[in-house]
């Protein structure tokens, strides 16, 4: 999708959406989740994952990770300034509301943050509860399937990342209502929260959005055990590979 400025007054909009967006960001947890979502996120009655044995990386590879996390994205978002801008424009032009929103996730140790995206829903989306991203999901607009096939809804989250609630490469945060319900059925998911979450991650690379939630987290709990330097790479590498191909996006 091309992203093109055209004269001063655009850009001076995109400013201006921008700040509005980061003034006005709807929180959209809920503390009830659509019953039928749940019937097929838990499909078994009761699910228990393997322990964790250790949590992989000393303090050289924390150091090098988190040195490369924010330099990589603070440069991000100084480049991508003008095209953060424009996307702000158009997600607000396309429908009411604000052009980025804040929804609440649970970070490290099960400590909650606000987690930014651009918009790709209509404001009304989640009236009936909260709601799992499904393929061809009614409740995304006509461009915010477009940001969610390239993944550039998930720009702001750089700012996530230097801030410290996230990191380029981690178990992905999900938010508290679908945490209380999974730790009812699944014994042991909450240990995906012993490391810092990411943007992208080792499950959605092997498994993307289709996986359930006790797939997603013996995968988590595979990182976990074996993250390095080397691990991460990949990760980001296979990360680039799915963005050419919108595989998995919702």
């Amino acid at each position: 999708m091309a992203l093109v400025v055209e004269g001063g007054e655009l850009e001076q909009d995109a400013e201006e959406a921008v700040l509005a967006g980061l003034r006005d960001t709807p929180d959209l947890s809920y503390s009830e989740i659509a019953p039928e979502v749940l019937d097929k996120l838990l499909p078994d009655e009761y699910v228990e994952l393997p322990r964790v044995r250790r949590v992989a990386g000393g303090l050289g590879y924390r150091f090098v990770k988190r040195t490369f996390d924010v330099v990589a994205c603070s440069a991000a978002l100084v480049v991508l300034a003008i095209p953060i801008g424009v996307i702000a424009v158009m997600v607000k032009r396309e429908s009411p509301g604000p052009a980025l929103y804040a929804q609440t996730r649970e970070g490290k140790n099960g400590k909650p943050f606000k987690l930014y995206k651009f918009r790709s829903m209509y404001t009304d989306a989640e009236s009936r509860g909260a709601q799992w991203a499904v393929d061809d999901d009614p409740r995304v607009t006509p461009l915010g399937k477009k940001l969610r096939n390239s993944r550039l809804d998930e720009i702001p989250q750089f700012w996530n990342v230097v801030k410290g609630d996230m990191s380029l490469v981690g178990p992905r945060p999900e938010r508290p209502a679908f945490c209380r319900e999974f730790e009812k059925r699944i014994d042991g998911w909450n240990q995906r929260t012993l490391v810092r979450p990411g943007i992208t991650g080792y499950a959605q690379v092997h498994g993307g959005y289709e996986l359930l939630p006790k797939e997603k987290s013996k995968l988590d709990i595979e990182y976990i055990e074996n993250r390095s330097i080397l691990m991460d790479l990949k990760i980001m590498l296979a990360t680039f590979g799915v963005l050419k191909t919108g595989e998995g996006a919702r």
